[in-house]
C-alpha cells in the first residue's frame, strides 16, 4: 500500500469513528505513520485531504449508480435514486455531512458527479414528456431537497422523528416537476392542462439534445437550446 492510500485508508477510519464529520491532519498521519510533509505533498492541505476521502467514500455508491441499468419509467428511477441517496446518507453520516459542509473549501467530484448523474435522469424525464420545468431546474429542485432531507435526519433527528418523511417530502417534490404517464401520451396540452407550451418546450428540448441532429450548426443549435430553455421555464 502506498503513502497516498495509507493516508487515506488513516483518514477514513478515523471519520468514521469521529463524533463530528472532521479529522486533524496530525491524527491521521499518526495513524498512517507518514510525516506531516507527506500528506501534504501529496494532498495539499486539509481540504484537499478531506475531499479525496468524501470521493474515496462515495466511490462504491457512484459505481452502482453509473451501472445502473435505466427503466422503461424515468420517474420510478427519480424515486429510486432518492431513496438510494438517503440510504447511503443515513449509513454513512459522517463522509455525507462533509461532503455538504461549507467548511470543505474543494467542492469534492463526487457532489459533481451526483448531480450530473440526476440531471442524466431528468433529461430522460423530458424526453418522455414527462417533466414541467427544465432539467436543470429540476435538478436543482430534487438534489437540494434531497440534501437538505438528508442533512435534517443526521443533524436534527429530534426535530424529525417520523421515519416516513424524507418519503413524503420526495413525493411532494416529484410530483410538483413531473406529471403522470397518461398526461404524457396525451401530448404535451392533455385535458385541462394550462402548461402545454412549457412542458412541450422541455420534451422537444430534451430529444434534440439527445439526437444532436445535424441539421443544425452549433450555433443554431445553441440558440433554439436557449430559447426552448426560456419556453420551458414558463
Amino acid at each position: 500500500m502506498d503513502a497516498r492510500e495509507k493516508i487515506l485508508e488513516a483518514a477514513t477510519e478515523l471519520l468514521a469513528e469521529a463524533s463530528v464529520a472532521d479529522v486533524s491532519t496530525r491524527a491521521v498521519c499518526e495513524a498512517a505513520g507518514v510525516g506531516a510533509p507527506m500528506l501534504y505533498r501529496l494532498f495539499g492541505d486539509k481540504a484537499g485531504l478531506l475531499a479525496a476521502v468524501v470521493d474515496r467514500g462515495f466511490e462504491a455508491y457512484l459505481a452502482s449508480k453509473r451501472t445502473a441499468r435505466p427503466s422503461d419509467d424515468p420517474v420510478a428511477d427519480l424515486r429510486s435514486g432518492w431513496d438510494n441517496h438517503m440510504r447511503f446518507a443515513l449509513e454513512h453520516p459522517n463522509h455525507y455531512r462533509l461532503m455538504y459542509s461549507p467548511e470543505l473549501t474543494v467542492p469534492p467530484a463526487a457532489a459533481q458527479e451526483a448531480h450530473a448523474l440526476l440531471h442524466g435522469i431528468l433529461e430522460r424525464c423530458a424526453a418522455a414528456g414527462r417533466l414541467t420545468v427544465p432539467p436543470a431546474l429540476a435538478t436543482q429542485m430534487i438534489m437540494s431537497a434531497n440534501v437538505g432531507a438528508a442533512l435534517s435526519l443526521l443533524t436534527r433527528p429530534e426535530q424529525y422523528p417520523d421515519p416516513a418523511f424524507a418519503e413524503r417530502l420526495r413525493d411532494a417534490v416529484l410530483d410538483s416537476v413531473t406529471r403522470p404517464p397518461s398526461d404524457a401520451s396525451a401530448g404535451p396540452a392533455g385535458d385541462g392542462d394550462d402548461a402545454g407550451v412549457p412542458v412541450a418546450a422541455a420534451t422537444l428540448a430534451a430529444r434534440l439534445r439527445a439526437a444532436q441532429s445535424p441539421s443544425f450548426t452549433p450555433a443554431e443549435s445553441a440558440l433554439l437550446g436557449q430559447w426552448l430553455d426560456k419556453l420551458s421555464a414558463g
